[in-house]
This record gives structure tokens, sequence and C-alpha cells, in this order.
């Protein structure tokens, strides 16, 4: 059994409990997914014909080495590190592994759902009802041993990610073809509808490696006793970082057609950009960590903001997608065909701030992300919701 040292008033941590760290890593990844998104839709709105400038060919290899397949994996890690305090803080309470289990279980089909209608009303690289399908099929991960944990990590990080290139060299002409925003909303929902089967399975085999680390993370308290694990952290920020922009920079080359490496190339530099994707996003999450460590109490208003939208992820990323409808879909703004790439993913800068702002004012009013309240509701009801709310506006107006 993992060790259960977090401790906690049952139910669902408030605003007042929660770690700078894991918020602030948070909050900043939603800057990497923003940046990779626009650039992503602002591709398959010029069918992804390679940068037709300098200027653009420059943003797209930035783009790809340091953040496409980098914020992802830190996301799925962040995501078993808080399973597994979820975990260990209703252990330590009393409650048995079968109750707790139910647990996650609900908060996983309700991540399915909110996924599910997420691709449909929004966005075809849907990741929630990827993290609804891990909790369901994963959740007795959180009560193995360190060993088996570890191992099985090993085996997705390598499967995963080849079977990942494997079926993307296969299909991604066909996906990219059907996943481009289509000029009638009812098509568009049609098309995403038809495209989550493809997209799914490919985010679901790249996902759990990330998310078994961030379980193991948390039972050591990586990121929320950063001093005690000070010198594995910086070790991880300082061989991850580089590795995964290194990793990641032959396929970037090719992708934004600097280099013709051929089909071979191309897989074997895809195979590699995934697998150092993960170093990239670990590398990321212990960097976060380390500045936040440094911060402690004395945490400025930029911080706390990024904190304040790392709190409200939920919210913040499904506001991010409502802002790539309005921005880039034909039968609304339709700006992916009027701008240059480094335009829109300046675009994808704008609408994080935007986020981060909102997010800061929702903090100050002492109010919860409208997504993260209906969540909180759904997995653990309505007695722990409304505590949570008031610890929350308790915590906003000292």
């Amino acid at each position: 059994m993992p060790p259960t040292s977090v401790a906690a008033p049952r139910g669902a941590v408030t605003a007042a409990e929660r770690s700078l760290a894991p918020d602030l890593a948070r909050g900043v990844m939603l800057l990497v997914i923003a940046v990779v998104h626009a650039h992503i839709l602002h591709g398959l709105a010029h069918g992804g014909a390679a940068p037709s400038s300098a200027v653009d060919t420059v943003t797209s290899v930035v783009v790809l080495a340091f953040g496409e397949g980098r914020g992802y994996p830190m996301f799925a890690a962040l995501f078993g590190y808080g399973l597994a305090s979820i975990y260990a803080r209703r252990t330590a309470q009393g409650d048995s592994w079968p109750t707790v289990r139910s647990l996650i279980r609900r908060r996983g089909r309700w991540l399915f759902v909110f996924g599910i209608l997420h691709t449909l009303l929004l966005f075809f690289g849907d990741i929630l009802a990827v993290y609804g399908l891990i909790a369901l099929m994963f959740a007795g991960m959180l009560v193995r041993s360190d060993r088996r944990l570890l191992a099985w990590g090993a085996v997705w990080a390598v499967g995963g990610t080849g079977l990942y290139t494997l079926v993307n060299n296969l299909l991604v002409a066909d996906v990219e073809g059907d996943t481009q925003v289509l000029a009638h909303p009812l098509t568009d929902i049609v098309t995403r509808a038809m495209t989550w089967p493809a997209m799914a399975p490919l985010l679901l085999v790249t996902s759990v490696f990330p998310f078994l680390v961030g379980v193991w993370a948390a039972r050591r308290n990586l990121m929320t006793a950063s001093e005690r694990n000070r010198a594995l952290l910086v070790r991880t920020a300082a061989i991850g970082i580089p590795v995964g922009v290194i990793g990641g920079l032959p396929y970037a080359l090719i992708s934004a057609g600097v280099w013709d490496g051929g089909p071979a190339a191309a897989a074997v530099t895809g195979w590699a950009f995934m697998l150092t994707g993960y170093a990239g996003g670990f590398g990321y999450a212990a960097l976060i960590a380390l500045i936040a460590a440094r911060m402690g109490a004395r945490r400025g208003p930029v911080a706390t903001a990024l904190a304040a939208c790392g709190e409200r992820s939920l919210t913040s990323y499904l506001l991010q997608s409502v802002a790539w409808i309005v921005l880039f879909a034909p039968y609304m703004l339709d700006l992916a065909v009027r701008v240059n790439g480094t335009a829109a993913v300046a675009m994808g800068v704008g609408v994080w701030v935007a986020t981060v702002v909102l997010a800061d004012v929702l903090r100050r009013a002492g109010i919860r992300g409208p997504a993260e309240w209906v969540l909180r509701r759904l997995s653990y009801g309505p007695r722990h919701t409304a505590r949570g709310v008031a610890a929350g506006q308790s915590a906003a107006h000292r």
C-alpha cells in the first residue's frame, strides 16, 4: 500500500487547503496547451501545409520542440498526482479502499461525460474523456507497489508511444482531413463525433505512463514537499527539459518543412518526439515545483493569478475551446485562414492571459470555477460542495 501521509477534513480539498506548486504548474501548462492548440488549428485550416515564411517556420519549430507533446504529459502526471492525493487523504480519514475506489470511479465517469460533451460542442482534441477512462481503468494502480507501478509505467512509455507513432503515421492524413473545422456548426459536430474514436485511443495510450508517474510522485509529495526532494527535482528539471527540446527538434524540423528525411526518419523522429516529450513535461513540472518552493508564502500577484487559473484549470481549459470556436471557426470569425501562424500562436497566448485574468477575478470574489463546482458536486455531493464554496469565500476575504 502507498503511504497515506496526506490528511485533510473529509470531503474535497478547500481553496484554503490547496498547495501552490500543483496549481501553479497547471496554470503555466495551460499556456502551453493554448499555444499548441492555436498552432494545430491554424495548421488544419491551411491543410497541414508547411509554414510559408521564415518567421512562421521558427514559430512552428519552437512550438513543436518546447510545447507540443510536452504539456499534455505533464497534465496527465498532475491528474495522477491528484487522484493519489485523494486516495491518501481519504484513507487517512479512515475510508476503506472500496469506498475511495468508488469515489475515484465516479469522478472518472463524470469526467468522461464532460469530455464527450466537450468534444461534440467545442474541440476534437479533448483530453477530459481520456482522463475519465484512465480513472475508470487504472484506479487499481493507486494501491499497487512502487515496483509494479514503475514497471507498468515503463511498458506504457515504450509501447504507448510506439503504438501512437505507428497509428499516427498510417492515419494522420485521414485524421487531418476529418478534423478540419467545417463551415456549418452541425457538420462540425458530426465531424468531431466521427474523429473521437480515432483520437481518444491515441491520447489514452500516451497518457497512462505520465499518469502512473504522477501517482508515484504523489506518494513522495514531490510537488508539495519540494525542499525535501530538491535534489531529485533539480535533476529532473536539468535533464528533462533539455532532453525534451533536443529530442523533439528533429521531428519539429521535419514537420515545419525544414528537413525532408523521408518516411523512415519521420517515423523514428516521431517516436523520439513522443518519448522525450515525457521528459520535457516532467522537467517543466519539477522546475515549477522548485520555483513554488522558493516563493513559499511570499507569492506575488502574478503567481497568485497563475495559481488561481490552475485551481480553475477545468474551467480555463473549456474556455479556451470556446475561444477557438469564436476565433477560428468558419461560421464565426474565421481568423485561422486570415492570419499567419505566428499571429495564431499570439492569439493563443492572448486567450490564456484572458483566462488567467478571469480566474484571478473569480478568486478575489471567492468563486470557484463553474466547471470545478459542477464536477465537485457530482463527485462529492451537495454537502461537500457547499462546504468548499463557504471555505473558499472565507479565504478570499481574509
